[in-house]
């Protein structure tokens, strides 16, 4: 195992720092930051490459930590000063452990589907907070999938990972430039499952949720948070459905990422009714 040692804010170190805090420079060296115990597992566990651990000396790790430097594969790891690795840490109690991991190819062909797919696709998302949660209720409730579609919060962002505890290195997920690779996906995904359905969802009073058909194959498109889905999007939609409030409700709707829990839960729910369980 290669080390190097920092004991200094030199370009090496900046190098981390970028990597937290700039979209563009994550892009350049196609690598982003990883801190936390279930998300290195989690990374370990489903195959994602590394290129670097960081600590502060071996002494000062708990045998988890001893064990990961010892196995887990890397290009070179860096010995940090405690101050330094308190610096770069996003947490209170300083980890023992920071990665930097690879970012993997956006390609959808690549992604293993079932029998019956539930994909997912966020329009645009503005909040890095929903994006990561939304991931989490993937992971939990199913789905195959994730699509991110358009110009929006950055996918590799710490505060993305952080929110999807762990479920970001499980969950397949996919960006999508453009509302002409959706239409492409969507021609190929209904040619290969029959009665596969494009689900957008509305804010606006449409079908409610629950007397929706939702067991067969389909994407589920939820909206930006300020505007929702773009007009294109519903345009290539099968059917709209809205989750109703209550008469008593002074709100309108839930956020992004709760509606679509609610209706994750719900596909989960008539697909287990159909299977008999």
């Amino acid at each position: 195992m290669f080390v190097k040692k920092i004991y200094s804010k030199n370009a090496e170190y900046q190098k981390f720092e970028v990597l937290k805090t700039n979209r563009n420079k994550r892009y350049k060296y196609r690598e982003f930051f990883v801190e936390g115990v279930r998300n290195i597992n989690e990374a370990i566990k489903n195959g994602w490459e590394f290129s670097s651990l960081l600590y502060s000396g071996e002494r000062q790790l708990s045998d988890w930590g001893k064990n990961i430097l010892k196995t887990v594969k890397t290009e070179v790891n860096y010995l940090l000063t405690p101050e330094l690795m308190s610096d770069l840490s996003g947490k209170e109690d300083t980890s023992e452990l920071l990665a930097v991991v690879k970012m993997r190819k956006d390609d959808f062909s690549a992604i293993p589907l079932s029998p019956c797919p539930l994909l997912v696709l966020f329009d645009r998302p503005s909040n890095r907070g929903n994006l990561g949660t939304l991931i989490r209720s993937c992971d939990a409730l199913g789905a195959d999938a994730l699509l991110v579609t358009g110009h929006a919060v950055d996918l590799y962002d710490p505060a993305v990972v952080a929110a999807g505890m762990g479920s970001f290195f499980h969950l397949p997920t996919v960006r999508f430039s453009d509302n002409r690779q959706i239409q492409e996906m969507l021609l190929a995904m209904r040619e290969k499952y029959p009665g596969f359905r494009a689900i957008a969802t509305t804010a606006h009073k449409k079908t409610a949720l629950y007397r929706e058909a939702l067991s067969g194959p389909c994407l589920v498109m939820v909206g930006n948070e300020t505007d929702g889905l773009c007009h294109g999007l519903y345009e290539m939609a099968d059917t709209m459905v809205s989750i109703p409030m209550a008469e008593s409700s002074s709100a309108s709707s839930f956020n992004v990422s709760c509606a679509a829990t609610v209706i994750l839960y719900e596909i989960t729910r008539q697909r287990a009714e159909k299977a008999g369980f």
